[in-house]
């Protein structure tokens, strides 16, 4: 991160940043989006770090989107605090804030939504039926009001990763989507806003998750024969069972497509579990 960072600009308005973004590209700026819903950490901090090195404006938008959240989630109580990530934008190296009231995104209620009948609804999207429609088309108003030549996202959601390049791919976005590796604590857990919501000694055995998946991706080197999906899921599950949490999901997948792997070649593991009252998601590819 930058020693010396300058203040930073909080625009709020939709329609102020559209025009901001319009003078940049006259004057041949390249812009790069950092989309996030505020609480940041070192893993929004790398993104930052990556858009601000290789585009002349980076906007990071701070918006706890509603429409992502359904019935007795977490949206009312999810960290809020513009002040601290404001510093840590600036230090990282970002130009401008985009910090937009709900009221302002949604100034009547949202009747046309981004859909992907095809993937919304495996995996997260069974558990959570509103949630991926809802960051899609969240991140489509995004792209529409700043405008960037790239955006950055983590991986540690890998199935919103995809869906996003998918919807750009098949919406003719005129915008790169780069990815960006998970990061970690030092326990293996994947670094996350929610993590504050569990305790130390969940937060401990929470680390279970990491050290399942790569326990199971071990199995698989060395071999004639990868074992088969159902048996690395099998190890996983014991491994975080053993800690104490509660598998929601857990799912071997073609890293290409997400649709259900026969075998381990080019996949990728995807879950979700709790420790506590909290919801964790990893991935690790094999």
């Amino acid at each position: 991160m930058r020693k010396n960072a300058k203040e930073i600009k909080i625009i709020k308005s939709p329609a102020a940043l559209q025009k901001f973004s319009k003078k940049m590209q006259a004057h041949g700026k390249s812009i790069g989006l950092v989309p996030t819903m505020g609480a940041l950490h070192k893993g929004h901090a790398s993104l930052i770090e990556m858009s601000a090195k290789n585009n002349d404006i980076t906007i990071v938008s701070i918006f706890v989107n509603p429409t992502q959240f359904g019935a007795n989630e977490d949206f009312a109580i999810y960290p809020r605090r513009l002040k601290a990530d404001a510093k840590l934008c600036a230090t990282a190296g970002a130009n401008i804030i985009f910090a937009p009231e709900p009221q302002a995104m949604y100034p009547l209620p949202l009747q046309t939504f981004v859909h992907n009948p095809s993937l919304e609804h495996l995996y997260c999207g069974k558990y959570r039926p509103v949630h991926f429609a809802g960051v899609l088309s969240v991140v489509a108003k995004l792209f529409n009001i700043s405008l960037p030549n790239k955006a950055y996202f983590g991986e540690k959601d890998f199935q919103q990763l995809h869906l996003i390049k998918k919807m750009v791919q098949d919406l003719n976005f005129p915008i790169k989507i780069i990815g960006a590796k998970t990061i970690r604590e030092k326990s293996g857990l994947a670094i996350s806003s929610r993590n504050e919501y569990m305790s130390p000694k969940e937060r401990e055995a929470a680390s279970s998750i990491y050290a399942g998946m790569i326990t199971a991706k071990k199995c698989c080197k060395g071999r004639s024969t990868c074992l088969l999906p159902t048996e690395l899921k099998n190890i996983i599950q014991k491994k975080i069972q053993q800690a104490g949490g509660k598998i929601q999901y857990i799912e071997i997948v073609n890293k290409n497509d997400l649709m259900p792997a026969k075998t381990t070649k080019n996949a990728v593991i995807l879950l979700a579990c709790y420790f506590g009252k909290t919801r964790l998601i990893d991935h690790l590819e094999l």
